[in-house]
């Protein structure tokens, strides 16, 4: 377990401070994905059927304030759904813009060692180049895994909102 953990430090200081950024960010990212997942799978379902409970409970489904009470509830149930999916869009974003940056702070230390050195030294390019690269890909494979489980998301949200309101139909 300590060579991987020596290993990953070594990765993560071959692509600099950006990538341990873009560390940071992708631990916060699937925090919340895992969150969501979580109330998705475990606590909305007890919502919804406690939601459901209350509407049938309800000898009034058609007048007005039925229809208002139900709008309500959907209305509520839809903003705890779709709790902190704006932020994890933002960070999933903000991946590729962050390796972008490691790019080119990766080339501006290549163009450094070009200046001091000229051509002649190709290890301190090499790890120029290596800096810029690492953390391109690295926020790349971040945000197309956290896209894949976005999506996944999205369509389980809109799934379970829609079986919700179908549940608390007006009669």
């Amino acid at each position: 377990m300590s060579e991987a953990l020596w290993l990953l430090r070594d990765f993560l200081d071959s692509g600099g401070w950006v990538l341990w950024t873009i560390l940071c960010f992708t631990i916060v990212l699937w925090t919340l994905m895992v969150e969501r997942l979580w109330y998705l799978w475990r606590i909305f379902p007890k919502r919804s059927a406690g939601l459901q409970n209350r509407w049938l409970r309800r000898t009034d489904h058609s007048s007005a304030a039925a229809r208002h009470i139900r709008e309500a509830w959907l209305s509520v149930a839809r903003q705890r759904l779709n709790r902190f999916m704006p932020m994890i869009r933002v960070l999933i974003a903000m991946c590729p813009l962050l390796g972008l940056l490691g790019t080119v702070s990766g080339m501006i230390q290549v163009f450094d060692v070009l200046s001091i050195s000229g051509t002649g030294n190709p290890r301190a390019m090499a790890a120029g180049v290596s800096r810029a690269t690492v953390p391109t890909m690295a926020g790349m494979v971040i945000a197309i895994s956290g896209l894949f489980c976005l999506a996944r998301l999205d369509a389980a949200s809109r799934l379970a909102m829609q079986r919700l309101t179908d549940r608390l139909r007006h009669e």
